[in-house]
């Protein structure tokens, strides 16, 4: 499994907004600065992550896009999936119903479940929050 830039670049986008929420509504161009990002590229990611309800944002003088809930109520895995789609390490698994019509009689089926369990606890384990946290803790921890 390999996470594509849209993914990576979603993450590091709303993790920006939650570093940033203290300043409100953050312009796209100023994201794309801080994460050096292509702002048209950011711009076609935040309208999948608005369409989703998971920024809200305002047009004009002083606009720009912010987290619509708390960094805490956001998982990595959710927005992963959002920007992924399934993260399951094999089609089989990508369903909610297991089709494949090997299954019965699969031995790796158990070794594909197992990776994907984990990647989903890991995934799910992590909030903004977290990062935000793991992020300021860096930067704490900077001496010169």
């Amino acid at each position: 499994m390999k996470i594509s830039t849209k993914g990576r670049y979603a993450l590091r986008l709303m993790l920006d907004l939650a570093l940033h929420e203290q300043s409100g509504y953050v312009p796209i161009k100023v994201i794309a600065e801080r994460q050096d990002i292509s702002d048209k590229y950011l711009e076609q990611i935040i309208s999948i992550l608005a369409r989703a309800g998971f920024v809200k944002s305002v047009r004009g003088a002083g606009g720009g896009y912010k987290l619509a809930k708390t960094p805490a109520e956001y998982t990595v895995g959710m927005i992963l999936r959002l920007t992924e789609g399934s993260l399951a390490p094999v089609a089989c698994l990508e369903g909610e119903e297991n089709t494949c019509p090997r299954q019965d009689s699969c031995a790796t089926l158990t070794v594909w479940k197992k990776l994907y369990g984990a990647i989903n606890g890991v995934v799910d384990g992590i909030t903004l929050q977290d990062l935000v946290n793991q992020e300021n803790a860096r930067i704490d921890d900077y001496v010169i």
